[in-house]
C-alpha cells in the first residue's frame, strides 16, 4: 500500500514537472496571476467578458464610484474629434467611448452650422466599434438603440481581434482603447496594429487601469482591489472569479513608463501619459508622424 502511494506521488511529481516543462518550452502568458499557454488566453478572457457583459456598466459604476465616466470624457477630450473623421475604438463593445466621440463630433457640427462653416464632412464621419466578444457588441448595439442611434450610419459595429485588425493600412484618423489592452495576449501586437491602421498625424490613445505608487494610497487601493471588488462581483454579478481576474490582470500590466516605451517602440512619436487618481488609471497617447 505504501509502495503504491509512493509510486502515485512520484507519478504526480513527474506529471507536474512535465507540465511545467511543456509550459516553459511553449509560449506562455499570464491570465491574472496564473501562467497559461498563449493559445488559451483569448478563450479564457472571452469567457470572462461573456460572463460580465450584462452587468458591465453597472459594475464599472460601482467599482469606480462612477468615475470611469469622467475618465472616458477625459480620453475623448484628448482625442479632439472632428466631423468627417474615421475613428476606431477597440475593445469598446458597449459603446461607451464611441458614443462620446460621436456626441463630441455632433457638438462641433452644431457649432459649425451656426457659423455657416459646416461642409460635406459631416456625412463622412465613421466610428468603428471593434470588439472580439459578440456579447459585448450586443450590449453596445442595444444601448445605441436606447439612445436613438440604432440607425445612425456613423456607427459601425465590427467583431474583431485587436492583434489582427481587419482595417486597411493608414485608414484611421484616431484610435482609442479603454480598459482593454491588458486583456490581449500580445500587447505589442495590438500597439503595432494601432500604428498600422492610423494615418500620418493619427492619434493613439489608451485608457487603462495602471499602477499606484504612493505607499499609503497603494495599501488602501490594494485592500479595495483584492477584498472589495471580487466581493462586489459575487454580490452583483454572481461572478467572483471574473473580477478576481480583473484585479490580478491590473497588477500584471506594465508600469506607466514601461508601457510608454512599448508605444514608442511601435513607432509612435510624442509619447506621453497622464495619471488620474494617483495612477489608478493612466491615459497614454502617441502620434503617428
Amino acid at each position: 500500500m505504501a509502495l503504491r502511494r509512493s509510486s502515485r506521488n512520484i507519478a504526480n511529481k513527474l506529471s507536474s514537472m512535465l507540465a511545467r516543462t511543456s509550459l516553459l518550452h511553449s509560449h506562455a502568458t499570464s491570465f491574472g496571476f496564473k501562467q497559461i499557454h498563449e493559445e488559451e488566453k483569448s478563450k479564457m478572457v472571452g469567457n470572462v467578458f461573456t460572463s460580465v457583459a450584462s452587468n458591465y456598466d453597472l459594475m464599472n459604476d460601482l467599482m469606480s464610484g462612477g468615475m470611469h465616466r469622467l475618465w472616458k470624457d477625459r480620453l475623448v477630450s484628448k482625442l479632439h474629434p472632428f466631423p468627417g473623421m474615421k475613428h476606431l475604438d477597440v475593445a469598446g463593445g458597449t459603446g461607451d467611448v464611441a458614443f462620446r466621440v460621436l456626441e463630441n463630433i455632433n457638438s462641433v457640427s452644431r457649432r459649425a452650422t451656426q457659423h455657416g462653416l459646416l461642409d460635406d464632412f459631416e456625412n463622412e464621419t465613421q466610428i468603428y466599434i471593434c470588439d472580439i466578444n459578440p456579447n459585448m457588441l450586443n450590449v453596445g448595439k442595444k444601448r445605441a438603440i436606447e439612445r436613438g442611434l440604432g440607425e445612425d450610419c456613423s456607427l459601425q459595429w465590427v467583431e474583431g481581434d485587436a492583434e489582427a485588425l481587419s482595417f486597411e493600412d493608414d485608414s484611421m484618423d484616431g484610435y482609442t482603447i479603454a480598459f482593454g489592452i491588458r486583456n490581449v495576449t500580445h500587447i505589442e501586437k495590438a500597439i503595432s496594429e494601432a500604428y498600422r491602421v492610423l494615418k500620418r498625424g493619427g492619434r493613439f490613445l489608451c485608457l487603462e487601469l495602471s499602477h499606484v505608487e504612493l505607499p499609503v494610497f497603494k495599501q488602501l487601493y490594494d485592500y479595495y482591489s483584492f477584498s472589495v471588488i471580487p466581493a462586489l462581483g459575487e454580490l452583483v454579478a454572481s461572478d467572483r472569479e471574473s473580477y478576481q481576474y480583473l484585479v490580478e490582470s491590473i497588477r500584471r500590466f506594465p508600469t506607466q513608463e514601461m508601457f510608454g516605451r512599448m508605444i514608442a517602440e511601435a513607432g509612435f512619436q510624442k509619447v506621453e501619459y497622464e495619471n488620474l487618481v494617483g495612477g489608478v488609471v493612466a491615459i497614454h497617447s502617441g502620434l503617428k508622424i
